[in-house]
């Protein structure tokens, strides 16, 4: 037999490969589905979304599925829609996903963002965790239906949506038009959080049944303009900069909704004395001295201290325009990520008291405060529908099913309802009165919820497996027969 150099290099790779896998976690279908996903970059801006959607439906077609790609203005950008069919017994469960990520930071990622790097038990690459990880788990799941041959009572629909980073085309546009293709009787999104200990096991699942929605205020302090060789006392940009420190020396006052306490006292259950005690006289306690107390030690943390209040965030700072010139206003733009049923003008109020200063006002910044290319009215609409929102039920089979299957992938681990601490696109189901649960679908620790939107995002290949489980599980349990 002649010897063959390429196939002898092949079997020599194949032996390295083996033995470079010894002792790491397996790849699964999940983490190769999100390296695919991953290398498609829909950074947004421009977003490129139509891209992943042609992906998407080589996948999901050849499985049966019915197709629609339902394109936007932007040829750049498609929703993509995959309905496997039930016997249309019940109404069908839809899972959302969106498309598009944030942009990154190249030169501060230790590998290449887009290219959907494995390594070390992890798949590395914007978005791993927000959000084409939950893309690939939730189209693993609904797939492995389809390939599996399980009987539907209902259909299941796959949303894959555009701009839900930013931009006028998202599931709020898809909705006014498209409604028939994404009617549910339920919805899973992107939302609550599956945390780990520090020693790898799961602390608790969270199921958020609600967003905080966010408003942008605009703070303006008034001077005199004039030549920068007389300086006056009213320079504005003093006087914002005081403003400024003034509301960066002031917190908010904790907001608990009861998802949100409910989460609270689960962790009061799954924590150790004083953390413990601490999250008690949060929810429970009636001295002040020890809600306050209980409130600067949990507000340690950033995520607990965002569920718990309405934030404050500056995002953009303006004044000047020459070398020589004292400009006659200076003004900075804040973001506020808001508790449900908050009055965006008792927050306009409560920054004014804070400021203390009449040479200094607070407005609404309107379209300077929204994402980039996003249509202010349609912004405008979405933000009081969102503040509007009532928290959906934990009376529905999907609710029960995602608690059930979180105690069977994760035996004796607490679940919990939530606030998510930001916004997402479930506002165009939540406003027609249908019930959306969110889920980041994979056991993820506070190093790696750090990297989201970050630098070097990555979520475990293990982590992958058990959401997609968990998933499965849920979705054969609410549309099975």
């Amino acid at each position: 037999m002649p010897f063959k150099p390429a196939a002898a290099l092949a079997f020599l790779t194949a032996i390295a490969t083996a033995f470079c896998l010894q002792g790491q976690t397996p790849v699964n279908d999940t983490a190769k589905l999100l390296t695919e996903v991953i290398r498609v970059n829909t950074s947004n801006p421009p977003g490129n979304e139509a891209k992943l959607a042609a992906l998407l439906k080589t996948k999901f077609e050849p499985l049966g599925f019915q197709i629609d790609i339902i394109p936007t203005p932007d040829p750049l950008k498609s929703h993509f829609i995959a309905r496997l069919k039930g016997d249309g017994s019940k109404k069908p469960i839809l899972l959302a996903a969106h498309e598009d990520v944030v942009g990154v930071e190249r030169e501060k990622w230790t590998v290449d963002p887009f290219e959907g790097v494995i390594k070390d038990g992890y798949v590395f690459g914007r978005g791993a965790i927000d959000f084409k990880g939950g893309l690939a788990v939730f189209a693993q799941a609904a797939m492995l239906l389809a390939k599996n041959k399980v009987p539907l009572s209902r259909d299941v629909i796959f949303l894959a949506e555009v701009d839900e980073e930013g931009g006028q085309y998202n599931t709020t546009w898809l909705a006014k038009d498209h409604f028939d293709k994404i009617d549910c009787e339920f919805a899973l999104n992107e939302g609550g959080w599956i945390i780990k200990n520090p020693d790898g096991s799961v602390r608790y699942v969270s199921i958020s049944t609600a967003d905080k929605s966010g408003v942008s205020l605009l703070v303006t302090a008034k001077g005199t303009s004039t030549h920068s060789s007389m300086p006056r006392p009213d320079n504005a940009i003093f006087t914002l900069a005081k403003a400024m420190s003034k509301i960066g020396d002031y917190d908010t006052q904790p907001k608990l909704i009861d998802s949100t306490k409910e989460f609270f006292s689960t962790l009061e259950k799954t924590s150790k004395p004083p953390m413990s005690t601490y999250f008690h006289d949060l929810v429970e306690g009636t001295d002040p001295e020890k809600v306050k107390i209980a409130d600067r030690e949990i507000s340690k943390d950033p995520l607990l201290h965002a569920i718990m209040r309405n934030t404050i965030a500056p995002v953009f700072l303006n004044a000047g325009f020459r070398g020589n010139v004292i400009p006659g206003s200076a003004d900075a733009t804040l973001n506020f990520r808001t508790i449900p049923g908050t009055n965006t003008d008792e927050l306009i109020s409560e920054m004014k008291a804070v400021i203390n200063d009449p040479r200094v006002d607070v407005t609404n910044a309107g379209s300077r405060g929204m994402p980039a290319g996003t249509n202010p009215a349609a912004y405008a609409e979405y933000i009081k529908a969102a503040s509007r929102m009532k928290p959906s039920t934990k009376d529905s089979e999907l609710f029960r099913a995602l608690v059930q299957q979180s105690n069977a992938v994760f035996p004796n681990v607490p679940v919990t309802t939530y606030l998510f601490q930001a916004g997402t696109d479930a506002a165009a189901w939540r406003s027609r009165g249908i019930p959306v649960y969110g889920i980041y679908p994979y056991p993820i620790s506070a190093e790696d919820l750090t990297r989201m939107h970050g630098n070097d995002e990555r979520v475990s290949v293990e982590s992958l497996q058990q959401g997609t489980d968990l998933i499965y599980k849920t979705l054969v349990q609410v549309a099975g027969k």
